[in-house]
């Protein structure tokens, strides 16, 4: 967490609203100037089968109760109706307008229980603030308790609201409107609880730069894939950073494929680096997103060679320390965990194998980083997980330098804190979590087991 960063988020904030702002992201003077807006980053996690709703599948013009079958199931709406107009505050063409002391309540279970519901709401039309809640049964409807508290819908911008529950098994969700004008509801997600693995948003934990897919910001361009996420830097020929989740349903048998392969899905005039410009430098072709975190099928590993994941490390680094680290982070999910990680490189000034400092290679369109990091996230499988870190949950950073002495020394003598890494790079690492929480985990150092 960047000290005054609540203070800078609502500055950015300001900003758009009064004027089409930029936000500038100045880092150290070894880590280039990143220029990008300031969006509003939410994190996805697992939601139950079918959900978010969304209620654009569905039509009921009357306010008398009735069921409506939707994507997700079967819905009561009792003193409400599916709206569509434009006093209809929705993220779609649709969404619940409630009014009096209507409910929506689903006629079904999700069963693999719920760590967390979530719906947007906001008044309807010029109508007067309202209130509502949201309820659970774990027994098909016969009883309910609520989740939460009371939230009262003062805009006319749909808000959305999250409530963190622990039900485990079949559970069903009723929203009671409890007071006031007429109320909007949309998107109601559930979070399940299931601990089977599965693949995860690379981003869940953040975007440590504000990085967006719109090619006026060259130098910090997010491209989103399905193995991992990285912002993609063309005046260094690299990435700042590449983020990815690991956990055994992202593992199988496929063989490395020793790829290496120009990124064509680059935009034009960004420039784009081939496996030939590290021939005889001195440097390995260093994979941030590693090849064995992604050998579930031929595709994902191929796509961790793409050069857009790739970096000049020095071979000691690369093949030694850096892949003694991976190694480890393997064995953790063997052992029932799932990792969010994020690494990069700053910078700039490396020891390859042909000695001395190289600042860059192919005439100077690739940065060598003098030092490369990595954080780890180490959760328990499960889902909501951003909302599951807590300030006891494990979190290894390291700070190593890109050099051929660097394994002189185990990886995990080079543990740091993510606060550490933060000033070094400039970035507002685990951004998703809440501050109380960074807080305390970004300051720690690790001092678990390394293998």
């Amino acid at each position: 967490m960047i000290t005054n960063k609540r203070l800078l988020w609502a500055f950015c904030a300001l900003g758009i609203f009064l004027a089409s702002c930029q936000k500038e992201r100045v880092t150290t003077d070894e880590f280039s100037t990143i220029q990008s807006p300031a969006p509003v980053f939410n994190s996805i996690n697992r939601s139950a089968t079918n959900f978010p709703e969304t209620f654009e599948t569905g039509s009921k013009g009357a306010y008398a109760a009735a069921d409506v079958t939707l994507v997700t199931g079967s819905w009561n709406l009792a003193d409400a109706l599916i709206g569509s107009t434009t006093s209809d505050r929705k993220n779609g063409t649709k969404s619940v307008r409630i009014q009096n002391s209507g409910t929506v309540t689903m006629n079904f279970n999700v069963v693999d229980g719920a760590s967390s519901v979530s719906v947007y709401y906001g008044k309807y039309g010029t109508d007067a603030n309202s209130t509502f809640e949201i309820w659970a049964s774990v027994n098909n409807g016969s009883s309910w308790t609520q989740v939460g508290t009371s939230v009262t819908a003062s805009s006319t911008s749909l808000t959305q609201v999250s409530f963190n529950t622990s039900f485990s098994g079949n559970v069903r969700f009723q929203i009671r409107k409890t007071s006031g004008g007429r109320l909007n509801i949309d998107d109601i997600d559930i979070q399940d609880n299931s601990t089977t693995p599965t693949q995860d948003d690379h981003l869940t934990m953040g975007n440590p730069s504000g990085a967006v897919t719109n090619t006026s910001f060259p130098n910090n361009y997010l491209m989103a894939k399905q193995q991992y996420a990285l912002s993609y830097n063309s005046s260094k020929g690299t990435a700042n950073w590449v983020s990815w989740h690991l956990s055994s349903a992202w593992k199988g048998t496929a063989p490395r494929c020793d790829c290496f392969t120009i990124d064509n899905s680059l935009p034009s005039g960004f420039f784009r680096a081939s496996t030939s410009m590290y021939t005889n430098t001195g440097f390995d072709r260093g994979h941030q997103c590693p090849s064995e975190d992604r050998d579930l099928n031929s595709t994902d590993n191929a796509a961790t060679f793409l050069m857009t994941n790739i970096m000049p490390q020095s071979p000691n680094l690369n093949r030694v320390t850096w892949v003694n680290l991976e190694d480890y982070c393997r064995t953790l999910i063997s052992a029932g965990n799932e990792l969010y990680m994020i690494a990069g490189g700053y910078g700039s000034g490396g020891t390859g194998s042909n000695g001395g400092i190289t600042y860059s290679i192919n005439n100077g369109t690739i940065t060598v980083p003098a030092r490369y990091w990595k954080v780890i996230v180490v959760l328990p499988v499960g889902s909501n997980d951003a909302g599951r870190v807590s300030s006891s949950t494990r979190i290894i950073a390291v700070d190593m330098p890109n050099t051929q002495t660097v394994n002189s020394q185990p990886w995990g003598n080079y543990r740091v804190s993510v606060d550490a890494i933060e000033a070094a790079t400039g970035f507002d690492l685990l951004s998703s979590l809440a501050p109380s929480v960074q807080s305390v985990i970004e300051a720690a150092v690790d001092n678990g087991p390394t293998q």
